[in-house]
């Protein structure tokens, strides 16, 4: 299906993503074609490249008429996926600033934004068509429209109501609710008549609980300002009414199995990919989940999703629903609450024993996928949050070990084999041994051994077993992999982990191998694991010692590292470091001359000048190392430097927490500052900060608080 006017574009002017957008129309010419699967690509390469990341480019823009030919077109296979593209570009047109410039890698520099909005609202008639047409993936697709480019409140807000009123199925009566928020909240003449009939809407008894809760959700976020104590108890109220709670099928009866399977295969959960032996299994694993996770079970996720948006902050209320979402009698809105609590838990402070709690009710041996799920999210919690869960977790895979035999591990059904492994992990996790038999399993007979390999190293009182295994994957891994994503990375942590030191031989020939194979990255990471050996780690001074001239800057910091460690000598390793911290390692370099201590004051002057950078972590490494290296005198020059990188840089927190632990009493004047950040409900760091660190950050900060109080 070819439109007449692709030629007459100039495509090779333009540039998407990844360069010339001559390809462009190529793909706009297949997304008319019979082939499913072509149209599949073209639609794949034009959101990867002219639609990249949801940015808009002039080759984006220039595709608009020809998508909405597409779309007026009863020809096109499927006009609905056409309309999701449109709403796409769309929405991110609204979502910028139009006069905005956006430069794409290939230097296509352009204001293409302010030329998208007026386009849609010219097709606003044809939206509105579209979401009256018989097809309701197209009504689905359409329907958003009304409230994003409509700009006569009056008109948008009747076609609206008419929807609601004519749609019978859930996901398009709750798609009309959601579009008449969406049209409240960007039109100010909309506010009031929308925020009145969605207030009519919650207190209808004759509607259905997913209007209802529809209603009452999108009501909140038009005005947050008037969320009162009633919200969450009205929509876990609407919640429970969705799905009466009916008797449960007894797990071990065969209906009750079968309709797990037919759960699994609705929810695609039970689907996996033929393995592609060019692709690393772990890499494998990443991308399926990024797909698994994406996917939405319950009509209503994403609409519970909003509600936990608007209340942001409010833990006690978040929880509150939450529990209810895990409790759900129905298994597509558990299994999707999986995904939010762990989102809550991993975002927010709080006691989350309950949810936790919750999470480990969801183990059971009848139900792999959600069981799957909930082991995953348990396994990615430290420690100390996952303990609730241990025992659930060990019944869990005694269960499996008893009905299905004693290597569940190799199980060739994908289901059983995912929720256990997930469980063995999470198991292993917390230092329990009972994971021990699973993980050998994995080591002997190579099936899934990358996910072993990674829990291995939690289980340092299991040595003696694993550590053979480990070293003998070794000897026989291929040093010339991309070091990130090889067995051979995995290996090297898991025994740096153990913190055996008969893993010394194993390392140092690894490292042996590594230099020969030219695989610097991975020469770096083994010399960093020998470093935790101390002097046992002695048998590798010969291989350690030339790396730390070679040219490459990591490896020889981390062999000037593993020298210090190996024979603590200032004057082999003081001058290399200094030199180091004029290049880009400096913040490492700093660090290290910190170990060094006093033995390493010639390089103060220089650790000096690094407290002029406008970088705060650059000036917080360099007073870190001053301290370590002039004592306790220092303090009072030292304490506001770490002050104001921790008020300029919330990522900061941990490490000067960690400085302001080794300062004693002359830490008192950050008291406030501490208590300030006990106070925070959100944890500290954002993305560059793991719950796990956040966890040890407030222990730190607790102490602290203890100690100078």
């Amino acid at each position: 299906m070819i439109n007449e006017h692709l030629g007459d574009v100039d495509w090779s002017s333009m540039g998407h993503a990844y360069g010339s957008a001559e390809d462009v129309p190529v793909w706009l010419e297949q997304m008319g074609s019979p082939d499913p699967d072509l149209r599949e690509k073209a639609f794949t390469r034009f959101y990867g490249a002219a639609h990249h990341q949801g940015g808009v480019y002039r080759c984006t823009a220039a595709s608009m008429p020809h998508l909405f030919a597409l779309a007026a077109d009863p020809r096109t296979p499927d006009r609905a996926a056409v309309l999701e593209l449109l709403l796409s570009i769309g929405r991110a047109a609204l979502d910028c600033d139009p006069d905005g410039i956006y430069c794409s890698p290939a230097g296509d520099i352009s204001t293409p934004f302010a030329d998208v909005v007026p386009r849609m609202r010219e097709h606003a008639d044809d939206f509105v068509r579209y979401a009256a047409e018989p097809d309701p993936r197209v009504r689905q697709a359409a329907v958003p429209a009304l409230g994003l480019f409509l700009d006569d409140t009056d008109r948008a807000f009747t076609l609206l109501r008419k929807r609601l009123e004519a749609e019978s199925g859930t996901v398009e009566r709750l798609l009309v609710v959601e579009t008449a928020a969406v049209l409240a909240r960007r039109l100010p003449a909309a506010l009031d008549p929308v925020t009145t009939w969605l207030t009519t809407l919650t207190t209808e008894p004759a509607l259905d609980p997913d209007i209802r809760l529809a209603a009452l959700v999108h009501r909140a976020a038009c005005t947050p300002e008037t969320i009162d104590p009633d919200l969450v108890p009205t929509a876990t109220d609407l919640l429970r009414r969705l799905t009466p709670e009916t008797e449960p099928t007894p797990p071990n009866e065969p209906d009750a199995r079968s309709a797990d399977r037919a759960q699994c295969a609705r929810t695609g959960a039970g689907t996996e990919p033929a393995p592609n032996p060019d692709v690393p299994p772990q890499l494998a694993a990443v991308f399926a989940d990024l797909d698994r996770h994406r996917r939405r079970h319950a009509p209503t996720t994403d609409l519970l999703t909003t509600l936990h948006q608007v209340l942001d902050h409010r833990i006690p209320e978040r929880t509150t629903l939450l529990t209810a979402q895990l409790s759900s009698p129905d298994r597509a809105t558990r299994h999707d609450a999986i995904g939010t609590a762990n989102t809550l838990i991993r975002s927010w402070r709080g006691d989350h024993t309950g949810l936790v709690r919750r999470l480990a009710h969801l183990l059971q041996p009848h139900d792999p996928c959600t069981t799957a799920e909930a082991a995953e999210t348990l396994a990615q919690l430290p420690p100390t949050l996952a303990e609730p869960a241990r025992e659930p977790l060990a019944a869990l895979v005694e269960a499996h070990r008893s009905t299905h035999g004693p290597t569940p591990w190799t199980t060739p059904h994908p289901l059983l084999r995912r929720a256990h492994q997930h469980a063995v992990t999470a198991l292993a996790h917390l230092g329990d041994e009972r994971a021990l038999p699973d993980l050998l399993t994995a080591l002997d007979t190579g099936v899934d051994a990358w996910r072993a390999v990674q829990a291995a190293g939690d289980l340092p009182q299991a040595a003696g077993e694993l550590l053979p295994r480990l070293a003998r994957r070794l000897a026989c891994a291929d040093f010339s992999q991309d070091w990130t994503w090889s067995e051979a990375c995995a290996l090297v942590a898991a025994l740096a982990r153990l913190g055996d030191p008969a893993a010394v031989p194993a390392l140092v020939a690894a490292l042996t191998a590594c230099v020969h194979q030219d695989q610097r990255r991975g020469a770096t990471s083994v010399l960093r694991a020998l470093t935790r050996f101390g002097a046992d780690a002695a048998p590798a001074l010969e291989s350690v010692r030339p790396l730390a001239d070679t040219e490459d800057m990591d490896l020889r910091l981390a062999a000037t590292g593993a020298l210090w460690v190996l024979e603590r000598d200032p004057a082999d390793v003081v001058p290399c470091l200094i030199t180091l911290l004029d290049t880009p390692r400096q913040h490492d370099a700093a660090d290290l001359l910190g170990r060094v201590g006093p033995p390493a004051a010639v390089a103060l002057p220089a650790l000096r000048r690094m407290l002029e950078a406008d970088y705060e972590w650059t000036r917080l490494h360099a007073t870190a190392a001053i301290h370590d290296i002039g004592g306790p005198d220092q303090a009072q020059a030292v304490l506001p430097v770490l002050l104001d990188a921790w008020e300029k840089n919330d990522a900061t927190a941990g490490h000067v927490l960690e400085r302001l632990q080794r300062m004693g009493p002359a830490a008192a004047p950050a008291l406030p500052r501490i208590r300030a950040e006990l106070a925070r409900v959100r944890r500290s760091g954002g993305i560059f900060t793991s719950v796990e660190d956040d966890e040890a950050l407030q222990h730190t900060a607790r102490t602290l608080v203890d100690r100078l109080a």
